[in-house]
């Protein structure tokens, strides 16, 4: 490195610990900013709730305005839910990162379950819990918070940021491709950095490079007109929910591994580096299991020749999100006329999405007994799985700040989950390093009931993207 590129970098690490001072005013507003978020029931998958998505797109909106995000706007495409944009473009010269988050969140699930309510952000023992808590109202937080601490220092930031707050990731951001075509220019940018990944556990900072892609049919088979007497017709009329049974069962092989013929045959195999990566981990199953709240004695599933890291990250997953009958309470001795089930599909790195659905698909057609109706249809828009090499100088950047920020090495991981996001904005803009972080970890239990948010581990992440604007600006220099 040339002798003033050394005296830039030195001066700029000096101003980083000036925006670091600021954290802890800043965390002040975005805490009331985040409970505020978490009150409105943002979820993109309920009709009757648009207009709680569009409340949480103004709410988003107004911070990042507060925060001194400049160009603020609610923008849509091709019909899309609200999308939020902001940026702050005056360091000439330096690159352009992109901070990624969403304001949408799941259906909070079965209500009763949830130890307080879970649109109430309610604070026990150092979590925070709620509804979007960790996913991904947080995130969206804490990109503005690292924003404000660079800016109430006093100081320039010392990249380009755009910022983009998505209302529909939940929903596999099914317009993402026309929001990227007709917004490329407000967008295009260097880097993406993304915080709607998770930690590797409390205390410790995950750097992802891995995703699985998703997908997700309905299936509903039918017998009858209507409900019958099971006395009267039982042992003669076929029983859909039965059917149904029948079917999901042979989705997966007494281990646990899919059994759909054909659907793993493009999965890719990792490589020896991978493999030996994932081994190294192999000592971390029991907090797994107990961060899963799995019950003693209940055995993992999968194929027991790979790693239990391999099977949540570099394999297929399929799971029962939903299954209609009849529920017990209230049931009546009857044969139901109809039952149906959803099933949610996770892909594995190198599956065709497409092929893997049609696969899932014709399995299940072929399986039908008794000649009940079959519909299939499709709950989710398919999409692979991304992967990165996690190597370069963003990536090393990334390892610093998040080292200095949490005190300890990151862990660079995979994910089981899926952010259809990833892969199409990073390829629109040529490749541009993708650096996944995120306010989670796992016992935050995203997507369960009790969703909970890590306070130290909040305010560390958003230290990690300060010290993070800087290094990629020397990284740069």
């Amino acid at each position: 490195m040339a002798r003033s590129a050394t005296i830039e970098r030195s001066a700029q690490m000096t101003d980083v610990e000036a925006a670091v001072a600021r954290i802890d005013d800043v965390m002040l507003d975005a805490r009331r900013d985040l409970d505020a978020l978490v009150r409105i029931e943002s979820i993109s998958a309920s009709p009757e709730r648009v207009d709680d998505v569009e409340a949480s797109a103004q709410a988003t909106s107004a911070m990042l305005s507060r925060y001194g995000l400049e160009n603020v706007r609610i923008a849509s495409a091709d019909g899309s839910l609200p999308y939020v944009i902001g940026e702050w473009m005056h360091a000439p010269g330096a690159p352009t990162v992109l901070l990624y988050a969403h304001h949408d969140v799941q259906p909070p699930g079965v209500v009763e379950r949830w130890s307080s309510p879970p649109f109430e952000p309610v604070e026990r023992g150092g979590r925070l819990y709620g509804r979007g808590s960790a996913d991904d109202k947080a995130g969206a937080v804490a990109h503005a918070a690292a924003v404000a601490a660079w800016l109430r220092s006093g100081q320039a930031l010392p990249c380009n940021v755009r910022v983009l707050v998505e209302g529909e990731e939940e929903i596999s951001s099914p317009h993402l491709a026309a929001f990227l075509a007709q917004y490329a220019d407000e967008l295009r940018s260097d880097v993406l950095l993304l915080a709607d990944a998770e930690n590797w556990r409390v205390g410790v900072p995950g750097l992802t490079y891995s995703l699985r892609g998703i997908g997700g049919i309905d299936v509903r088979l039918r017998a009858l007109d209507g409900p019958v007497h099971s006395g009267m017709a039982g042992g003669a009329v076929p029983d859909p929910v039965m059917a149904l049974a029948k079917v999901l069962a042979s989705l997966n092989d007494d281990r646990g591994s899919i059994a759909v013929d054909g659907f793993c045959d493009d999965v890719s195999t990792p490589s020896p580096a991978e493999r030996d990566a994932l081994a190294a981990l192999a000592g971390e199953e029991e907090e797994f299991r107990r961060a899963m709240g799995v019950r003693p004695g209940v055995s993992l599933v999968g194929d027991p020749a790979v790693t239990v890291w391999e099977r949540l990250w570099l394999r297929p997953a399929l799971t029962i999100t939903g299954i209609d009958g009849h529920p017990i309470d209230g049931a009546s001795n009857q044969i139901v006329a109809a039952a149906g089930a959803r099933i949610s599909v996770r892909m594995a790195p190198g599956q065709d999405p497409h092929r893997a659905m049609q696969r899932l698909r014709a399995h299940i057609e072929a399986r039908v007994p008794w000649g009940l109706e079959c519909e299939i249809t499709e709950f989710a828009t398919p999409a692979p799985a991304w992967q990165c090499t996690p190597e370069g100088w963003a990536f090393d950047a990334t390892k610093r700040a998040l080292r200095a920020a949490f005190g300890t090495e990151p862990v660079v991981m995979g994910v089981g989950g899926s952010i259809p996001f990833v892969g199409p904005f990073a390829d629109a803009f040529g490749g541009i390093p993708a650096l996944l972080l995120g306010p989670g970890d796992p016992t935050s239990a995203i997507h369960g009931e009790d969703e909970s948010l890590h306070l130290g581990d909040w305010r560390k992440l958003v230290e990690a993207e300060v010290r993070l604007l800087a290094e990629l600006s020397a990284a740069r220099s």
